[in-house]
Protein backbone atom coordinates (compact mmCIF):
# COMPACT_ATOMS: atom_id res chain seq x y z
CA UNK A 1 0.00 0.00 0.00
CA UNK A 2 0.93 3.53 -0.40
CA UNK A 3 0.12 7.19 -0.41
CA UNK A 4 -0.16 8.83 -4.16
CA UNK A 5 2.59 11.56 -4.25
CA UNK A 6 0.71 14.58 -4.59
CA UNK A 7 2.22 15.71 -8.23
CA UNK A 8 2.36 19.49 -7.24
CA UNK A 9 3.67 21.65 -9.95
CA UNK A 10 7.02 23.51 -8.40
CA UNK A 11 6.14 26.70 -10.35
CA UNK A 12 3.62 28.86 -8.76
CA UNK A 13 4.00 30.83 -11.78
CA UNK A 14 5.87 30.84 -15.25
CA UNK A 15 5.91 33.44 -17.62
CA UNK A 16 8.83 33.56 -19.70
CA UNK A 17 11.82 34.55 -18.02
CA UNK A 18 10.05 34.38 -14.99
CA UNK A 19 9.47 31.90 -12.58
CA UNK A 20 7.81 31.74 -9.17
CA UNK A 21 8.44 28.27 -8.09
CA UNK A 22 7.13 26.43 -4.22
CA UNK A 23 10.33 25.96 -3.43
CA UNK A 24 11.09 29.21 -3.06
CA UNK A 25 8.01 30.76 -1.58
CA UNK A 26 8.22 28.36 1.31
CA UNK A 27 11.32 30.14 2.44
CA UNK A 28 10.22 33.13 2.25
CA UNK A 29 7.20 32.64 4.34
CA UNK A 30 9.44 30.68 6.89
CA UNK A 31 11.91 33.87 6.87
CA UNK A 32 8.98 36.51 7.28
CA UNK A 33 7.83 33.80 10.13
CA UNK A 34 11.29 34.15 11.99
CA UNK A 35 11.30 38.04 11.34
CA UNK A 36 8.39 38.37 12.93
CA UNK A 37 9.43 36.02 16.04
CA UNK A 38 12.68 38.55 16.40
CA UNK A 39 10.87 41.60 16.45
CA UNK A 40 8.35 39.98 18.70
CA UNK A 41 11.20 39.32 21.17
CA UNK A 42 12.40 42.76 21.04
CA UNK A 43 9.11 44.15 21.92
CA UNK A 44 10.01 42.14 25.12
CA UNK A 45 13.01 42.86 26.05
CA UNK A 46 14.85 39.47 25.08
CA UNK A 47 17.32 40.68 22.88
CA UNK A 48 18.00 44.67 22.36
CA UNK A 49 18.32 46.07 19.35
CA UNK A 50 17.03 49.03 17.40
CA UNK A 51 15.46 49.03 14.02
CA UNK A 52 18.53 49.47 12.10
CA UNK A 53 20.47 46.95 13.49
CA UNK A 54 17.55 44.58 13.16
CA UNK A 55 17.60 45.42 9.15
CA UNK A 56 21.33 45.11 9.05
CA UNK A 57 20.89 41.59 10.95
CA UNK A 58 18.87 40.53 8.72
CA UNK A 59 21.73 41.19 5.75
CA UNK A 60 24.47 39.48 7.98
CA UNK A 61 22.85 36.41 8.68
CA UNK A 62 21.72 36.11 4.73
CA UNK A 63 25.08 36.38 3.68
CA UNK A 64 26.12 34.26 6.72
CA UNK A 65 23.61 31.70 5.90
CA UNK A 66 24.18 31.27 1.87
CA UNK A 67 28.45 31.16 2.05
CA UNK A 68 28.22 28.68 4.85
CA UNK A 69 25.42 26.28 3.24
CA UNK A 70 27.47 26.27 -0.20
CA UNK A 71 31.17 25.65 1.44
CA UNK A 72 30.26 23.06 3.42
CA UNK A 73 28.13 21.02 0.85
CA UNK A 74 31.26 22.07 -1.58
CA UNK A 75 34.09 20.48 0.75
CA UNK A 76 31.78 17.82 2.28
CA UNK A 77 29.84 16.72 -0.25
CA UNK A 78 31.12 17.21 -3.47
CA UNK A 79 34.48 18.30 -3.34
CA UNK A 80 35.56 16.61 -6.62
CA UNK A 81 32.81 18.81 -8.66
CA UNK A 82 33.49 21.94 -7.45
CA UNK A 83 37.17 21.53 -7.77
CA UNK A 84 36.85 20.43 -11.65
CA UNK A 85 34.04 23.35 -11.60
CA UNK A 86 35.27 26.41 -9.59
CA UNK A 87 32.51 28.72 -10.95
CA UNK A 88 29.93 26.20 -9.98
CA UNK A 89 30.40 27.02 -6.58
CA UNK A 90 28.75 30.56 -7.02
CA UNK A 91 25.42 29.21 -9.00
CA UNK A 92 23.68 28.43 -5.86
CA UNK A 93 20.66 28.03 -8.57
CA UNK A 94 21.47 24.50 -9.57
CA UNK A 95 21.05 23.39 -5.70
CA UNK A 96 23.37 21.97 -3.21
CA UNK A 97 23.05 23.21 0.18
CA UNK A 98 23.77 22.00 3.60
CA UNK A 99 22.07 22.86 7.01
CA UNK A 100 24.37 22.44 9.01
CA UNK A 101 27.14 24.55 7.13
CA UNK A 102 24.37 26.96 7.13
CA UNK A 103 24.42 26.80 10.80
CA UNK A 104 28.21 27.58 10.78
CA UNK A 105 27.65 30.72 8.66
CA UNK A 106 24.96 32.23 10.74
CA UNK A 107 26.88 31.48 14.07
CA UNK A 108 29.92 33.21 12.00
CA UNK A 109 27.52 36.28 11.23
CA UNK A 110 26.42 36.66 14.51
CA UNK A 111 29.29 36.90 15.95
CA UNK A 112 30.49 39.56 13.63
CA UNK A 113 27.28 41.61 13.68
CA UNK A 114 27.87 41.54 18.00
CA UNK A 115 31.47 42.83 17.65
CA UNK A 116 29.95 45.54 15.59
CA UNK A 117 27.18 46.57 17.36
CA UNK A 118 27.87 45.32 20.50
CA UNK A 119 24.81 43.29 21.21
CA UNK A 120 24.71 40.83 24.19
CA UNK A 121 25.38 37.12 21.86
CA UNK A 122 23.62 34.43 23.69
CA UNK A 123 20.86 37.07 23.95
CA UNK A 124 21.01 37.27 20.50
CA UNK A 125 21.36 33.51 19.45
CA UNK A 126 18.87 32.29 21.60
CA UNK A 127 16.45 34.85 19.62
CA UNK A 128 18.14 33.60 16.36
CA UNK A 129 17.04 29.73 17.55
CA UNK A 130 13.93 30.22 18.08
CA UNK A 131 13.52 32.36 14.74
CA UNK A 132 14.81 29.44 12.67
CA UNK A 133 12.24 26.65 13.41
CA UNK A 134 9.73 28.11 11.01
CA UNK A 135 12.19 28.12 7.66
CA UNK A 136 13.41 24.75 8.81
CA UNK A 137 9.57 23.32 8.64
CA UNK A 138 8.37 25.20 5.22
CA UNK A 139 12.09 24.43 4.03
CA UNK A 140 11.21 21.00 4.64
CA UNK A 141 7.41 21.67 2.49
CA UNK A 142 9.62 22.62 0.35
CA UNK A 143 11.58 19.92 -0.52
CA UNK A 144 8.49 17.52 -0.28
CA UNK A 145 6.79 19.86 -3.07
CA UNK A 146 10.25 19.09 -5.11
CA UNK A 147 10.19 15.68 -3.87
CA UNK A 148 14.27 15.50 -3.39
CA UNK A 149 15.67 14.76 -0.19
CA UNK A 150 13.23 11.92 0.09
CA UNK A 151 13.59 8.61 2.49
CA UNK A 152 14.26 5.00 2.21
CA UNK A 153 12.09 2.07 0.43
CA UNK A 154 9.76 0.95 3.20
CA UNK A 155 6.63 -0.84 3.54
CA UNK A 156 4.68 1.77 5.75
CA UNK A 157 0.97 1.54 4.50
CA UNK A 158 2.09 5.88 4.01
CA UNK A 159 5.18 4.96 1.95
CA UNK A 160 4.86 7.34 -1.43
CA UNK A 161 6.41 6.56 -4.92
CA UNK A 162 8.35 9.89 -5.84
CA UNK A 163 8.51 10.94 -9.62
CA UNK A 164 12.29 12.02 -9.39
CA UNK A 165 13.40 8.39 -7.85
CA UNK A 166 14.83 6.61 -10.89
CA UNK A 167 13.71 3.23 -8.63
CA UNK A 168 9.93 4.05 -8.69
CA UNK A 169 9.72 1.96 -5.24
CA UNK A 170 7.67 3.31 -2.08
CA UNK A 171 9.70 5.54 0.19
CA UNK A 172 9.12 7.19 3.86
CA UNK A 173 8.23 10.83 3.13
CA UNK A 174 11.63 11.98 5.10
CA UNK A 175 10.75 15.10 4.54
CA UNK A 176 7.70 15.50 5.90
CA UNK A 177 9.02 13.63 8.95
CA UNK A 178 11.34 16.13 9.01
CA UNK A 179 9.67 19.43 8.92
CA UNK A 180 7.16 17.93 11.88
CA UNK A 181 10.21 17.15 14.03
CA UNK A 182 12.73 20.08 13.37
CA UNK A 183 10.21 22.69 12.71
CA UNK A 184 6.63 22.56 14.74
CA UNK A 185 8.26 20.30 17.41
CA UNK A 186 11.56 21.82 18.08
CA UNK A 187 9.85 25.10 17.98
CA UNK A 188 7.17 23.96 20.54
CA UNK A 189 9.94 22.39 23.19
CA UNK A 190 11.78 25.29 22.71
CA UNK A 191 9.11 27.44 23.71
CA UNK A 192 8.18 25.36 26.80
CA UNK A 193 11.80 25.18 27.77
CA UNK A 194 11.91 28.73 27.98
CA UNK A 195 8.85 29.64 29.37
CA UNK A 196 9.72 26.94 31.93
CA UNK A 197 13.12 28.87 32.62
CA UNK A 198 11.81 31.70 32.59
CA UNK A 199 9.00 30.92 35.29
CA UNK A 200 11.00 29.21 37.22
CA UNK A 201 13.96 32.01 37.16
CA UNK A 202 16.53 29.40 36.07
CA UNK A 203 17.12 31.57 32.81
CA UNK A 204 20.21 31.63 31.32
CA UNK A 205 20.99 33.30 28.02
CA UNK A 206 22.12 30.84 26.10
CA UNK A 207 20.28 27.91 27.60
CA UNK A 208 18.06 27.71 24.95
CA UNK A 209 21.01 27.96 22.23
CA UNK A 210 22.07 24.74 23.73
CA UNK A 211 18.69 23.13 23.48
CA UNK A 212 18.26 24.07 19.89
CA UNK A 213 21.57 22.60 19.08
CA UNK A 214 20.30 19.22 20.98
CA UNK A 215 17.17 19.03 19.81
CA UNK A 216 17.91 19.44 16.20
CA UNK A 217 20.81 17.01 16.51
CA UNK A 218 18.75 14.47 17.82
CA UNK A 219 15.82 14.95 15.78
CA UNK A 220 17.90 14.65 12.41
CA UNK A 221 19.81 11.81 13.34
CA UNK A 222 17.34 9.38 14.06
CA UNK A 223 15.16 10.49 11.31
CA UNK A 224 18.18 9.78 9.31
CA UNK A 225 17.58 6.24 9.36
CA UNK A 226 14.58 6.93 7.54
CA UNK A 227 15.89 9.25 5.06
CA UNK A 228 17.98 8.04 1.47
CA UNK A 229 21.48 8.80 2.05
CA UNK A 230 23.01 11.65 -0.69
CA UNK A 231 24.10 9.22 -3.33
CA UNK A 232 27.48 10.46 -4.12
CA UNK A 233 28.29 9.63 -0.30
CA UNK A 234 26.27 6.77 1.06
CA UNK A 235 27.07 5.42 4.10
CA UNK A 236 30.40 7.15 5.68
CA UNK A 237 30.95 5.05 8.78
CA UNK A 238 29.05 2.15 9.49
CA UNK A 239 25.30 2.58 9.00
CA UNK A 240 25.65 6.70 9.91
CA UNK A 241 25.45 8.75 6.94
CA UNK A 242 27.04 12.13 6.76
CA UNK A 243 24.25 13.86 8.40
CA UNK A 244 24.39 11.70 11.09
CA UNK A 245 27.76 12.39 11.70
CA UNK A 246 27.48 16.34 11.55
CA UNK A 247 24.20 15.67 14.03
CA UNK A 248 26.10 13.98 16.32
CA UNK A 249 28.86 17.07 16.49
CA UNK A 250 25.98 19.75 16.78
CA UNK A 251 24.79 17.48 19.54
CA UNK A 252 27.86 17.79 21.38
CA UNK A 253 28.31 21.07 20.77
CA UNK A 254 24.67 21.70 22.11
CA UNK A 255 25.78 19.96 25.61
CA UNK A 256 29.11 21.71 25.67
CA UNK A 257 26.89 25.12 25.54
CA UNK A 258 24.19 23.91 28.38
CA UNK A 259 26.89 23.00 30.89
CA UNK A 260 29.04 26.38 29.96
CA UNK A 261 25.89 28.35 30.79
CA UNK A 262 24.17 26.98 33.63
CA UNK A 263 27.52 27.86 35.04
CA UNK A 264 26.28 31.48 35.18
CA UNK A 265 24.45 32.98 37.63
CA UNK A 266 20.47 32.99 37.06
CA UNK A 267 19.00 35.96 35.63
CA UNK A 268 15.34 36.21 34.83
CA UNK A 269 14.71 36.66 31.49
CA UNK A 270 12.80 40.14 30.77
CA UNK A 271 9.52 38.36 29.21
CA UNK A 272 6.30 40.43 29.23
CA UNK A 273 4.18 38.29 31.58
CA UNK A 274 0.98 38.08 29.09
CA UNK A 275 1.84 35.65 26.18
CA UNK A 276 1.25 38.51 23.81
CA UNK A 277 2.06 41.91 22.37
CA UNK A 278 -0.23 43.99 20.45
CA UNK A 279 1.46 45.25 17.05
CA UNK A 280 1.32 48.77 17.43
CA UNK A 281 2.99 48.81 20.79
CA UNK A 282 5.86 46.03 19.47
CA UNK A 283 6.34 48.84 16.49
CA UNK A 284 6.21 51.77 18.85
CA UNK A 285 8.90 49.98 20.94
CA UNK A 286 10.81 49.07 17.72
CA UNK A 287 10.54 52.81 16.67
CA UNK A 288 11.49 54.22 19.87
CA UNK A 289 14.59 51.58 20.39
CA UNK A 290 15.46 53.45 16.56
Amino acid sequence: MTIPYPHIPPDILHLGPLRIRWYGVMYVVGYALGYQIIKRRVARGMVRLTRSELDGLIGYLVIGMLVGARLMYAVVYEPGHFLGDPLELFAIWHGGLSFHGALIGIAVAAIRFVQVHGVEFWRLADTLAMAGTPGLFFGRLGNFINGELYGRVTRVPWAMVFPSDPQQVPRHPSELYEAVAEGLLLFLVLLAFERRATAERWYRPGLVTGAFLCGYGTFRFLLEFTRQPDPQLSFVLGPFSMGQLLSAAMVTAGVAVLLARVRRPPEEARLAATPGVATSTLDARLEESA
